[in-house]
């Protein structure tokens, strides 16, 4: 799984050079998972290429930036929180990173969690819905990044479409409300 901290996202990158290369809309499960960069968003919004994020279908330029700067911010401050938890826990004289815990029982557990998690995630059943009617309305959709073990698309997974039309794009943003 690629960090939504990271710009530079193989897959994602792949997604949106494919998305520009066809004239495509780019469908995001969840904007703070496609990037909680700020700088980010706005030069992919200012690039030419379309996208639509399952959680905030009938997001504008206005609302797009608004939340793309809260989720920056929750970035900064989920690292701040991070690292003085982290010192904390060290002044008690705790020593971080336990090589032992990872059993492959343990190892097992994690996978299948996540596994769970991505099928039973909101935005990935909402992205699911959305392609089930774009292909029901005869427009082709593949899938892009998939986790490679399981296979399903993940929380940062997007969605390329090869033509949205004002219609469809009215009748899904209803739809998968």
């Amino acid at each position: 799984m690629e960090s939504g901290k990271k710009n530079q996202r193989t897959q994602l990158l792949a997604a949106i050079d494919a998305a520009r290369a066809v004239g495509a809309t780019l469908l995001i499960a969840k904007l703070d998972r496609l990037s909680r960069n700020a700088g980010f968003i706005f030069a992919l919004r200012d690039s030419g290429v379309n996208f639509v994020c399952c959680d905030m279908p009938d997001a504008n330029t206005l609302t797009v930036g608004l939340f793309a700067v809260i989720a920056q911010h929750e970035r900064e401050m989920i690292s701040k929180r991070t690292i003085d938890a982290l010192a904390a826990k060290k002044a008690r004289g705790a020593v971080l990173g336990t090589p032992a815990n990872m059993t492959p029982a343990a190892i097992a557990k994690s996978l299948n969690v996540r596994q769970e998690n991505a099928r039973t995630n909101q935005q990935n059943q909402q992205a699911a819905r959305l392609a089930g009617l774009l292909h029901s309305q005869g427009i082709s959709c593949s899938r892009l990044p998939k986790n490679s073990t399981t296979g399903l698309p993940h929380s940062t997974g997007a969605i390329v479409l090869s033509y949205v039309g004002a219609e469809v794009a009215a009748t899904t943003s209803a739809a998968i409300r």
